[in-house]
């Protein structure tokens, strides 16, 4: 990873080089690149927009300026924060160390926690190969981004959405960042922080995810990207998968928020063209897919009635055996003791009894072994696999299934079909209109490495052949 290249070189590095098709740039010329993340887009959400009721008019072009993915098989589970660190790694979460999006904390010690820091990543990431090559990096909003090592962070964090976490989120970004921006787009100032929290055109509080805040979050990276002039720049935009779990994968509403988020994609899309003309690579891409819901099983009324765990006068867990890890579509099963066979063999037999129904949605059940060859949670027991309109239930008492709290979900299995993730890149001599087929998700970061004119060598597969 530590390779410093100034330039894009045009050579024969492996039969899997983008080098191949890329132009060599003007002296001095970095390549530009931008990776814009759309939280649950589903590949045929684009790819076949008008079946859908879609109209994308930058996404669609983006697939006929340059190479798409019909499908991008994720990693397990399919959850935001695994899968945008295999995005920026090329590994699976077993070897990058973000086993799910919150922090296994059965006794809520860590008060809902979510994997938000960089230092829990156990290999290099994009910024750091990009850091270390020399080049500067930028950030809005991606995923396990605080304390990363990127020179323009506007990282993600909250805590309990109270005016608090804005405070929170300038103290973890880079210092004076969001204040510099603010006074570049002219965004009138706010008495205190509870004002600011509700001004229009202000950098959004973390935990605000609708697409009005991408919308927001879009005008700041923009003004980023012409403010500082990085050489490699994260975005993400969270409203379509907010919107999803409210009422499903191209529900009307849903299909607004994305065309809406199209727009976003053009403005970066644009500003990134003027910021280096000629050299500006954008790519696309997304986390998961999304299936609808209609059923909560709620396990934890299960294991609470089969003594696997207790609660305290306040309904809350006081000591556990075996806990599940909740994962949407999925549930890893973590014992206390990984050496209790009683307690293993237990809620084998539970878990075996209820799969047996059909009607109590349970699809599979992963073994510990299985879940270890899939790149999965190392410290997993098991892994309960749920039906595609079926996700884990909250709970504590019968009935076992219960209507459906979200209208969809992901976390599933990456072999499910409806969890395909997309794929996008355009740039100079990429080339136009070429589906890669099916991909794999730890594929993406080494092709962008490459552009950047660094590596990754932790990176489990090798970066895309696009000659």
């Amino acid at each position: 990873m530590p390779l410093r290249l100034s330039r894009l070189i045009v050579t024969t590095f492996v039969t899997f080089s983008i080098a191949a098709v890329a132009q060599k740039p003007a002296a001095n010329k970095k390549p530009l690149v931008i990776l814009i993340s759309i939280d649950g887009m589903k590949p045929e959400a684009v790819l076949d927009a008008t079946a859908h009721g879609l109209k994308l008019p930058n996404l669609t072009q983006m697939m006929h300026d340059g190479v798409y993915a019909q499908g991008v098989t994720g990693v397990l589970p399919t959850l935001t924060y695994p899968s945008h660190t295999t995005i920026m790694t090329g590994v699976s979460p077993a070897k990058h160390g973000i086993y799910s999006n919150t922090t296994f904390d059965p006794l809520n010690k860590n008060e809902q926690g979510w994997y938000w820091y960089a230092e829990d990543v156990k290999v290099p990431t994009l910024w750091d190969a990009a850091h270390a090559a020399g080049l500067k990096t930028a950030n809005v909003y991606w995923p396990v981004s605080v304390g990363a090592h990127i020179d323009y962070n506007l990282a993600q964090i909250w805590r309990v959405n109270t005016p608090d976490d804005l405070k929170l989120q300038r103290a973890v970004s880079t210092p004076g960042l969001i204040a510099e921006l603010e006074t570049k787009l002219g965004v009138p100032g706010a008495p205190d922080v509870a004002a600011m929290d509700a001004a229009p055109g202000h950098y959004p509080n973390g935990e605000e995810e609708t697409v009005a805040e991408d919308e927001t979050r879009a005008k700041y990276a923009v003004e980023l990207l012409a403010l500082k002039h990085p050489d490699f720049m994260t975005v993400y935009f969270t409203g379509l998968d907010t919107e999803q779990h409210k009422s499903g994968p191209f529900s009307p509403s849903a299909n607004a928020i994305l065309e809406r988020i199209d727009a976003l994609v053009g403005q970066v899309r644009a500003a990134a063209e003027k910021e280096k003309p000629g050299h500006a690579f954008v790519s696309v891409i997304s986390d998961h897919g999304f299936a609808s819901v209609q059923h909560d099983v709620n396990l934890y009324g299960t294991f609470l009635a089969n003594g696997l765990f207790t609660l305290d006068a306040q309904h809350k867990i006081a000591s556990w055996k075996a806990m599940l890890w909740p994962m949407g579509g999925s549930a890893a099963v973590i014992l206390a003791d990984p050496n209790d066979a009683t307690t293993k063999a237990q809620v084998d037999s539970i878990l075996a009894n209820l799969a047996a129904d059909p009607a109590n949605g349970i699809a599979m059940i992963l073994t510990h072994d299985e879940v270890v060859a899939d790149r999965g949670l190392p410290n997993a027991q098991s892994m309960i696999a749920f039906t595609v309109g079926y996700e884990l239930g909250y709970q504590f008492v019968p009935p076992l299934v219960t209507r459906g709290t979200s209208g969809g979900m992901h976390g599933y299995p990456p072999t499910y079909p409806e969890m395909k993730s997309s794929f996008f890149l355009v740039g100079p001599s990429i080339p136009h209109g070429r589906s890669v087929n099916q991909i794999d998700m730890r594929n993406i970061a080494p092709t962008l490495a490459r552009i950047l004119g660094t590596t990754l060598p932790n990176a489990e597969l090798p970066g895309l052949d696009l000659k």
